[in-house]
């Protein structure tokens, strides 16, 4: 009886903390819904969408989504990219180096990235000086030099936030993609080639399907930690046009008449959904990933 009774209170105190940790989510929930949304957890008078209506048609809502999707999603497809590369590289080759490399790599993400502030803008500085050379002698147009420059700009444009955040999710991936094609046992390389497949059918028809999972878990990570930073835009974007949503969220909750909950929280959902959506697809590879990868 008494096991029973010490059961009892342990589930009675998960699912009082459980209730505890949820209940900011159902508040973001339900004030998005609220005509009458507050600081306070609330059950609406009734529901609305008014609030994601006023994002999306009368603030920059558009494209805060836009710019975040397009920066985040081509920092994630590069960084999958050269991970790929990378990991495969540091799994097959036997050199002298590449434990020395490996915990450089890393070190890189350990880092702070406060730290890296100052020499990552130097650098990104001095290469924007040099593209907007570049840019000023192809065309003599001032709108054509201002659309180059928002694209191609290593500060204060497109490229230069897509190569940071490239670059801060680089390690962590390139570690993933190392330690599963570590698990691709050789064999089935080798056995490609006795076949008489070239080089590229192998990485296409044979390693890339055995490594979906951990790209699945090295897109994962880096779609994330890439959609929640908030430092990287803040630093290195000035223009309203290319502000992503967590400079939209922090602009919104610093205005100065007053604070728009139910703006805020709608805004909050349509923040959450993307990361909630790149999970459930990469949920059922991220279950192979981490129960032992490849078998066989």
């Amino acid at each position: 009886m008494t096991h029973y009774s010490s059961q009892r209170r342990a589930y009675l105190t998960l699912v009082l903390i459980s209730l505890f940790c949820l209940m900011p989510f159902f508040w973001v929930v339900l004030a998005a819904f609220d005509p009458k949304a507050s600081q306070f957890l609330q059950i609406p008078d009734g529901i609305t969408v008014n609030h994601f209506w006023n994002l999306l048609a009368n603030e920059s809502g558009v494209r805060w989504v836009l710019n975040s999707v397009g920066i985040v999603g081509t920092a994630t497809f590069l960084t999958l990219i050269l991970a790929g590369f990378g990991g495969y590289a540091l799994s097959r080759t036997q050199a002298w180096w590449k434990r020395p490399l490996l915990y450089a790599i890393i070190l890189v993400r350990i880092v702070p990235p406060p730290a890296l502030i100052v020499p990552v803008y130097k650098v990104m500085l001095f290469l924007n000086d040099w593209i907007n050379g570049v840019i000023n002698s192809l065309t003599s147009d001032v709108a054509q030099q201002m659309l180059l420059s928002r694209m191609f700009s290593f500060v204060d444009g497109y490229l230069g936030l897509i190569l940071i955040q490239t670059a801060m999710q680089l390690p962590l991936a390139i570690w993933i993609m190392k330690t599963f094609f570590d698990a691709i046992p050789k064999d089935y390389e080798e056995a490609a080639a006795l076949d008489g497949a070239s080089q590229w059918q192998t990485v296409r028809h044979v390693l890339i399907p055995l490594a979906l999972p951990g790209f699945a878990a090295a897109g994962l990570f880096a779609f994330i930690n890439a959609w929640g930073d908030f430092l990287m835009p803040l630093m290195f974007t000035s223009s309203p046009e290319l502000q992503t949503l967590p400079l939209g969220m922090f602009r919104a909750f610093l205005r100065v008449d007053a604070i728009d909950y139910g703006f805020l929280t709608a805004l909050a959902v349509i923040y959450t959904l993307p990361a909630v959506i790149a999970f459930a697809f990469a949920r059922k590879f991220l279950t192979q990933t981490f129960s032992g990868g490849v078998k066989g």
